[in-house]
């Protein structure tokens, strides 16, 4: 209804996003996920994410000159698919963008619109794991908490055929370093489960395009 009635909106703030960040310890992992089902609910949110300065839960520190976010740097671009705003931003120092080529690789691909919207898994303040769609591409965002979680991602959301799954996922040293992650590419099709693990303040993200498109 809100759209219908006013379709120039294109989003709004109305929420406690990343800039909280400078001055307090507020934006944690759970206030991340505690956001989908209550805020989100009334449309699209100006969050702001997209910290490459990134910290646990022991290294966070509010400081208003030199901002960091809580959680890894793959729950920062998770967010992008998690969080829906069409006026969507990059909240970082335009600096850290550039020397970090790879993340830069999902920010500068992620649409700002959705043709649709699957939520895998979920529970309030705990976990989420969300499939949207634009065109033919499926971008797919997990979010946790401050604990490390296992989980599986099905995709039998895809069509028929095989699908290139280029995923950004937290490294081996992410619980102590949040900045650690990994990029890998995997095969999959609609029969396929696919194990992901999530650091401490973690997250997963993946694009998933079907093969020779």
């Amino acid at each position: 209804g809100l759209h219908r009635t006013y379709p120039n909106v294109i989003t709004s703030e109305g929420v406690v996003g990343l800039e909280h960040n400078k001055w307090s310890d507020k934006v944690s992992p759970q206030h991340d996920l505690t956001l989908p089902f209550i805020r989100m609910v009334a449309g699209p949110m100006d969050y702001t994410p997209g910290a490459m300065l990134t910290a646990n839960q022991e290294n966070f520190r509010d400081i208003f000159n030199e901002p960091m976010s809580q959680g890894t740097r793959c729950h920062q671009l998770a967010l992008y698919v998690v969080f829906e705003s069409p006026l969507q931003m990059l909240a970082d120092n335009p600096s850290n963008y550039r020397k970090e080529k790879e993340s830069m690789e999902f920010l500068s691909s992620v649409p700002t619109t959705w043709d649709d919207t699957r939520v895998l898994e979920a529970k309030i303040a705990e976990y989420i794991l969300m499939a949207r769609k634009k065109g033919e591409i499926w971008y797919l965002g997990a979010l946790t908490d401050w604990d490390d979680r296992e989980m599986t991602v099905d995709f039998s959301f895809l069509g028929e055929g095989e699908y290139t799954v280029e995923i950004w996922q937290d490294g081996v040293n992410a619980d102590k370093h949040a900045a650690d992650f990994k990029k890998v590419i995997k095969t999959v099709n609609r029969l396929s489960n696919l194990p992901i693990h999530l650091a401490p303040g973690g997250g997963w993200a993946a694009v998933v395009y079907q093969k020779n498109k």
